[in-house]
């Protein structure tokens, strides 16, 4: 139903409500004026004819608005919280607030059921927002048309998660045409052995790739030792 009194004052309906009366639009035409249907525009004409001076448009709620337990809320400060911590350490690689995973996490753990919406205006009324970046249009010079074309290899080194107390190097491997990850791993000490491993995985289960994509002369050096052609470019993460 259209929220009449948001788009109409009390004045202007009653102004179309008497030249309906007076036979001089018709119904169909007021309808679409207001943008309401049959059934309410003769409530509104019942209302009128009863009460000509008193008419009014402006809904009146007949019950208190539902409020949200306390307990409730109080799981999803203490969540947000968390998320904050992670968001403000340094190591970790997280920089936004993952509102679904809270709302999920209300439903198993706590076993509370709370909309999405309620969670972002929670978070928002107590500061736990973060503005999202403007997107930056990164242009590459290159297209693939199938996969294996091209393949990036990276290996950051984060704190993937808060209870790891250390951080670790994720070896991973991405084909650019499907993005589909053909190789992914989690080392406490990188190394040339480890990097090996994972080609000779790559390249036993998937086939020899048209050319891989680095961030590193430590990765060129070992594609350029297992005879494989890679190029040395700063990938963003």
């Amino acid at each position: 139903m259209v929220q009449l009194h948001r788009r109409f004052t009390d004045s202007q309906v009653k102004e179309l409500i008497e030249r309906y009366l007076r036979k001089e639009i018709e119904t169909r035409y007021i309808q679409n004026i207001l943008g309401i249907r049959r059934k309410r525009f003769f409530a509104i004409i019942n209302a009128h004819r009863h009460c000509p001076h008193e008419l009014s448009i402006h809904y009146k709620r007949s019950t208190k608005n539902r409020t949200m337990p306390q307990a409730v809320e109080e799981n999803i400060l203490r969540e947000i919280q968390i998320e904050k911590s992670l968001i403000e350490n340094p190591d970790t690689p997280l920089r936004h607030y993952n509102y679904s995973y809270v709302k999920n996490l209300l439903e198993t753990k706590y076993i509370q059921k709370v909309s999405l919406s309620t969670i972002i205006d929670r978070a928002k009324k107590h500061d736990f927002y973060v503005k999202k970046r403007p997107k930056k249009i990164l242009i590459t010079g290159r297209l693939t048309n199938y996969g294996g074309e091209i393949i990036y290899h990276d290996s950051p080194y984060h704190l993937w998660s808060s209870p790891a107390k250390e951080k670790c190097y994720l070896i991973t491997s991405l084909d650019d045409f499907s993005r589909f990850m053909l190789y992914v791993t989690l080392l406490k000490k990188e190394a040339s052995w480890a990097h090996i491993l994972f080609l000779q995985t790559v390249v036993l289960r998937h086939g020899a790739l048209f050319l891989y994509y680095v961030d590193s002369p430590f990765n060129l050096s070992v594609c350029e030792r297992q005879g494989l052609p890679a190029v040395d470019i700063t990938y963003p993460h």
